[in-house]
C-alpha cells in the first residue's frame, strides 16, 4: 500500500523513499473497562505494527530510515539506547533483513525482567554490542565506533536513540495521517487528545507535525520518561520543525505557519526515580491494562504513559475522546 505521505504529496515518491515493514492501519477500540471516570478512552494499538521480528512505534520509523541508509549506500548502521532497547533490537532485526549491520552502544539503566531478557534478545539479533555504560563514555566512544565502521570512503549510517532524526519522526508523521483516515471512516472519534510515552522525542514531534497537516485539532499529551536526554518542548520543537524542513526541502508543498508544535504539551510528572526506574502508579497501569483490557505493557515507557492518562483523565484533564498510543511491540 502506498503510504499517507506519498499519496498526499505525490512529489515525494521519487525523493523520499520507504519500505513497508509493517501492515496498517494499526487496530483501534474503545478502552471500556477502563474509562470508569473522565474522557471516554481509546486505543490505536501500535503494538501490532511490525511483520518481523519486533513490532511498535520503532518500526515506523525504520520504514523511513532503512530506505535512506540504503539510497546513501551505507553498510552499518551506528546507534545508541538503553540496556533493554527496544529501538536497537529493531534496527537489528529489520537492518538485517535489508543487509545493513547494526553496532549497538548500550548504556546502563536498572536491570528488571524486562531488561535481562531483552539482553538474551539483543545478543541473538546479530548487533554488535558495546557497553559503554554512561552517556560520557558513549560519546567518548563515538570516533571510535564510527571510524572502525567505515565502508571504503563511505561512513556507517549513524542515527541518535530512538531513531529520533527528521527522517525516523516521519514514522509518526505518516501514524497521524492514518489516524486521521480512520477518523474520516467513523472508526473512531476525533481525539481530543492523543497520550504518548516520550522516550527520545521522534514519535513526539513526528506526530504532532503529522496532526497539523492532516487537520486534525488533537493535541499530543508526550509523558517523558527518559530524563537522560533533553525533551522540553523547545527540544521537540526544533525536531518537528526540521521533519518539515526535510519534507519542503524534498518537493512537498506544505501549508505555511504551520507551527508543527502548536499542539504539543509535555508533562514530566510521571518519570518516577528516572529512566528506567520502577514506579507504583506503572505498575498498577500496567496491571489494570492487562486484566481489564488484555494489553500488554511494559514498565520502562508504555505503563508510565498509562499511568499518566488514568490520572489526567480521574482529575478531568480531558475534553472529549483521549487516545492511548501503545508503543510497545514484542513478539
Amino acid at each position: 500500500m502506498t503510504p499517507h505521505l506519498h499519496r498526499r504529496y505525490p512529489e515525494l515518491q521519487r525523493t523520499l523513499p520507504h519500505v513497508r515493514l509493517g501492515t496498517g492501519p494499526t487496530p483501534v477500540r474503545r478502552l471500556e473497562a477502563l474509562d470508569t471516570a473522565g474522557a471516554d478512552i481509546w486505543l490505536k494499538d501500535d503494538s501490532a505494527f511490525g511483520d518481523g521480528g519486533w513490532g511498535g512505534n520503532k518500526v515506523r520509523k525504520l520504514e523511513w530510515l532503512l530506505p535512506d541508509a540504503l539510497r546513501r549506500r551505507r553498510t552499518t548502521i551506528v546507534t545508541v539506547g538503553g540496556l533493554g532497547t527496544n529501538w536497537g533490537l529493531a534496527t537489528a532485526l529489520y537492518g538485517r533483513e535489508h543487509g545493513l549491520k547494526t553496532v549497538l552502544a548500550l548504556i546502563d539503566q536498572p536491570v528488571d525482567e524486562h531488561v535481562r531478557a531483552q539482553l538474551e534478545r539483543l545478543r541473538a539479533s546479530g548487533a554488535e554490542l558495546h557497553f559503554t555504560h554512561t552517556k560520557a563514555r558513549t560519546i567518548l566512544s563515538a570516533p571510535y565506533l564510527l571510524g572502525r565502521h567505515f565502508t571504503g570512503l563511505r561512513p556507517p549510517y549513524f542515527l541518535p536513540a530512538g531513531g529520533s532524526s527528521p527522517v525516523g519522526a516521519l514514522g509518526y508523521v505518516e501514524a497521524a495521517m492514518e489516524l486521521a483516515d480512520q477518523v474520516s471512516t467513523g472508526e473512531i472519534p476525533e481525539p481530543g487528545h492523543i497520550v504518548i510515552p516520550v522516550g527520545s522525542g521522534g514519535t513526539a514531534a513526528g506526530l504532532s507535525l503529522g496532526l497539523r497537516l492532516a487537520g486534525l485539532r488533537t493535541r499530543v499529551v508526550g509523558v517523558v520518561v527518559n530524563d537522560t536526554l533533553r525533551l522540553d518542548e523547545p527540544a521537540l520543537a526544533r525536531l518537528a520543525g526540521r521533519t518539515e524542513r526535510l519534507l519542503r526541502a524534498r518537493g512537498a508543498r506544505l501549508p505555511e505557519n504551520l507551527s508543527p508544535t502548536a499542539n504539543l504539551d509535555i508533562v514530566t510528572d510521571y518519570l518516577g526515580p528516572g529512566y528506567g526506574y520502577p514506579m507504583p502508579e506503572a505498575a498498577t497501569a500496567q496491571a489494570l491494562s492487562e486484566d481489564r483490557e488484555h494489553m500488554r505493557l511494559e514498565p520502562v515507557y508504555t505503563a508510565k504513559a498509562m499511568a499518566a492518562l488514568l490520572d489526567m483523565n480521574a482529575h478531568g484533564r480531558f475534553d472529549g475522546p483521549v487516545v492511548y498510543l501503545n508503543t510497545n511491540g514484542p513478539r
